[in-house]
């Protein structure tokens, strides 16, 4: 590692951008405390199918698509910082007023079809948050780390993400434990969402104190700022080298989309949709429900989610402490197999009617592989592959993709579920196979690569 390198002033404005994936996963698996509840308060007294529990335990994702789309314009017009900023004030409201949806204009203890319709407003305004954050994060990190430890840097936000998961888990857990169902249907799930608002507010408030990004300030032509921040993380001499590549990328690029040719946009999009095609965030977001129907009891479910949550997060430091060394390919290819055994796993015993410890097995085998792999790795692409010019509209569309295939997934469990559960297992054993096909085939290793070689990959490809 470079000795001029002020790795305390790198690693503090790293960890400020990480909240936001700590908010990103806080806000997409607090549901799966609360999903049954919602069930219990919206779903059943207004005698609405699976469907609609379903599209409400999922709405968020609508916000998270439109998030996405949004993202390249908030990037490249506002900033990454700016835009930032903009996600945690939608994280507040969205925390809030999920907790409460009744605020203003609805009796508290009266559910109609208005009421629910509010809850999943001020959850889709959580998911634009989410959506934003998921995008910007990434290209942040991305842009602020120096090349050769930049796969571990973004994969800190991947970590993030999943302490994000692992703290609500315990949230959840410590809402529900030693009361009654009927307190948690009626008040402990809007603690669940409202508890959000407090790392959000946080988040918003450290945020006024990083840097925006160099690239972007390039961009703007503010190359003293861009001078400044690149001396004070890679030292004087490295930042002057460091402007030069940036100037030079950003003249020679003509910022259109297909700059760089199709390939690269299809690659992006493809990884993607393939990170929530092999069913992830149906664990995530379904945990206790699917710990249940293995037949543990309320409280022990949650103590099972918690422990799938420390599995994330052990495996999510293993790609941290690899995905630099080894590199990113290898990383995806061994974890899409060891996702594919867990899911056709978990598939097996569904034919048969075995739930049980197996099962629980298979579904580590799943989760470990995802979090070591495709998890973080994902994340990791998406930010460096993409050339300077068209990093925040490829970006964007990669995003608005994945989180397209998200809502997807999520949203079609319970019916796929109710058709065959042996059935729908198998399906993501089966995209994890096709995942694992394509990166062989399509993805390119960017270890090692600073963003602006990158370029040069893709130019190959349009020669």
């Amino acid at each position: 590692m470079n000795a001029k390198r002020n790795v305390f002033y790198l690693m503090t404005i790293t960890l400020v951008a990480t909240l936001g994936g700590l908010l990103f996963g806080y806000d997409t698996a607090v549901i799966s405390g609360a999903e049954k509840s919602l069930e219990a308060y919206f779903i059943k007294p207004l005698d609405l199918s699976s469907f609609i529990h379903g599209m409400t335990t999922s709405s968020a994702l609508i916000g998270c698509i439109i998030g996405g789309i949004i993202s390249g314009i908030f990037a490249t017009k506002l900033g990454r910082k700016q835009s930032l900023i903009i996600a945690a004030a939608l994280f507040i409201v969205s925390a809030l007023g999920s907790a409460y949806p009744e605020f203003l204009f609805f009796e508290k203890g009266h559910p109609t079809i208005a009421l629910l319709l509010m809850f999943n407003f001020y959850r889709i305004i959580g998911g634009i948050g989410v959506g934003l954050a998921s995008a910007i994060v990434p290209i942040y990190i991305g842009e602020i780390a120096p090349s050769d430890i930049r796969g571990k840097l973004v994969s800190f936000n991947q970590f993030a993400i999943i302490l994000g998961m692992l703290v609500v888990y315990f949230v959840n857990y410590s809402i529900a434990h030693g009361q009654s169902v009927e307190w948690i249907n009626d008040i402990g799930w809007r603690y669940m969402f409202a508890s959000g608002a407090i790392p959000a507010l946080l988040f918003g408030l450290l945020l006024l104190f990083v840097p925006e990004t160099p690239r972007y300030l390039v961009q703007k032509n503010q190359d003293g700022k861009a001078l400044s921040i690149l001396g004070k993380i890679n030292g004087s001499a490295e930042a002057n080298k460091i402007l030069k590549e940036i100037k030079q990328t950003l003249t020679v690029s003509t910022g259109k989309l297909f700059s760089y040719g199709k390939v690269v946009i299809v690659v992006g999009i493809l990884l993607s949709v393939f990170q929530q095609f092999v069913g992830i965030n149906v664990v995530l977001y379904y945990a206790p429900r699917i710990f249940e129907s293995m037949g543990a009891a309320k409280d022990a479910s949650f103590l099972q989610t918690i422990v799938m949550g420390i599995v994330n997060v052990v495996f999510t430091v293993v790609a941290i402490m690899t995905v630099d060394k080894w590199g990113r390919k290898p990383l995806l290819i061994v974890g899409s197999i060891g996702m594919a055994i867990g899911m056709f796993g978990i598939g097996s015993m569904a034919f048969v009617n075995s739930i049980g410890i197996g099962t629980l097995l298979f579904m580590i085998i799943f989760t470990a592989s995802f979090m070591m792999s495709w998890g973080p790795i994902c994340w990791v692409l998406i930010s460096e592959i993409f050339p300077n010019k068209i990093r925040g509209q490829a970006v964007a569309i990669a995003v608005a993709a994945q989180w397209a295939a998200n809502y997807f997934i999520s949203s079609t469990y319970p019916a796929m579920m109710e058709y065959s559960s042996g059935l729908t297992y198998v399906f993501y054993g089966v995209m994890s196979v096709l995942s694992a096909i394509f990166v062989w085939k399509m993805v390119p290793e960017t270890k090692g690569k600073s963003l602006e070689e990158m370029e040069s990959v893709w130019k190959k490809d349009i020669a």
